[in-house]
């Protein structure tokens, strides 16, 4: 008798589609256990992941991406990227990566060639990984929505008209396609209620899902030769320079300058990724340009070297307006390096209870912690083993198994 399943259940797994298995399996009375051995076939959308300059949803996709094919060698994955120059994924066992077309504009790759390419793969689960999705998608899709912030007040004014662009399409596609989703996930507890208070249709559909932290995100001693390339003075502030309003770069820099007028001997403070004529124009219309000797700006910072930068900082700041997650905290705290971070939004969930927080808002208080670390050598070191501590509760290896989850429920009640 279980060599008779064994057999049907091989031929079934071959020959025919999800609703098919499903018949079958209701027909024969297959148990779940059974049933589990019949494959998926799973197209994740990672539109951005080839780009050389890649930012958070970018890496959560990947990071995400790369955790599945270490743990789950049974279901058909494909992987829908646009081309680019940073082939940081490759095909392998039962992950293929389809390259469908290029980024020159983004709403056409996602409403025309994803779609095509998603036909030819006719996928049990589609799995769109950043806040957007054909507004036409027949198959069950689960969508992960960072964030709403696009449908809420703007925080200032966006610097690019790409970035008004973005926020006209987001709020016109994302609720249209969170009706269509068959699950919505997002990656904190603080965003999920602003999506229910947001969104009608997304109720009774949305989860969290936390991000994790890569695993060479570490405490290293050989990092010098790594930071050499972007600064080459010790023990720095560390600031990723987004100009995004909500990023809050603007209080930051104020508060480096009275830190930087108050401390004997003030540390220089490294900025990632920022232009540095925009920089000159915000020192000069904040009447803060006399710190500009003490400011690296070195351009983007690649990926692979950040956990070196990160570990020859002496702290990390990310006082952000406004967060889904705040990635970068748990980055700097699973490498030893104390935050400054808020205690808005999603970054105390994140942080935790423990760690240094302050009101955004304010900059006295941005350098207040400043100056508490630089004076307290105990307090800087306590700092320390907290983030340590605190970035071991997030792992992609978790975030990868509740998804494999989500990908199992959607396509048995698809």
């Amino acid at each position: 008798m279980t060599i008779c399943v064994n057999y049907i259940l091989s031929q079934i797994a071959e020959e025919v589609n999800t609703k098919a298995r499903k018949r079958i399996g209701q027909k024969i009375n297959l148990s779940e256990n059974q049933f589990s051995l019949l494959t998926m076939k799973i197209a994740i959308e990672a539109q951005r992941i080839f780009r050389r300059k890649k930012h958070g949803m970018d890496f959560v996709a990947l990071e995400l991406i790369k955790m599945l094919q270490k743990i789950d060698t049974q279901n058909e994955y494909y992987i829908l990227v646009a081309s680019g120059n940073d082939k940081c994924l490759t095909s392998s066992g039962n992950f293929q990566v389809v390259e469908v077309g290029s980024t020159t504009n983004y709403f056409l790759w996602e409403q025309w060639s994803l779609p095509r390419a998603l036909k030819r793969i006719n996928p049990d689960v589609v799995h769109c990984t950043s806040n957007t999705a054909p507004l036409y998608c027949p198959y069950p899709l689960v969508l992960t929505l960072h964030d709403i912030i696009f449908l809420e007040k703007k925080i200032g004014k966006n610097v690019s008209p790409y970035q008004n662009l973005g926020r006209i399409y987001r709020r016109f596609v994302v609720p249209r396609v969170v009706q269509n989703a068959k699950q919505v996930i997002t990656v904190s507890d603080y965003e999920r209620k602003r999506i229910l208070d947001g969104l009608d249709r997304a109720n009774g559909k949305t989860v969290t899902v936390y991000n994790g932290v890569g695993r060479e995100f570490r405490v290293v001693h050989d990092f010098e030769a790594t930071v050499h390339k972007y600064i080459t003075d010790r023990g720095y502030w560390f600031l990723l320079g987004n100009t995004d309003p909500k990023k809050n770069l603007c209080r930051t820099l104020q508060a480096y300058a009275s830190y930087a007028a108050l401390a004997s001997a003030p540390r220089p403070l490294l900025i990632a990724d920022l232009d540095t004529d925009y920089l000159d124009r915000l020192l000069r219309e904040y009447g803060i340009f006399s710190v500009r000797n003490l400011i690296h700006t070195p351009g983007y910072i690649p990926h692979d070297d950040l956990p070196y930068v990160y570990n020859g900082a002496f702290a990390f700041l990310f006082p952000s307006l406004r967060e889904s997650f705040g990635l970068p905290v748990l980055e700097a705290m699973a490498c030893g390096t104390p935050v400054v971070t808020s205690n808005t939004s999603a970054l105390p969930e994140v942080a935790g209870i423990h760690a240094l927080m302050v009101s955004p808002e304010s900059v006295e208080e941005i350098m207040d912690k400043m100056l508490r670390l630089e004076k307290s050598s105990d307090l800087h070191k306590a700092q320390a083993e907290y983030g340590i501590g605190r970035a071991k509760e997030f792992s992609w290896g978790n975030t990868a198994k509740r998804m494999l989850e989500i990908y199992n429920s959607v396509s048995q009640h698809g």
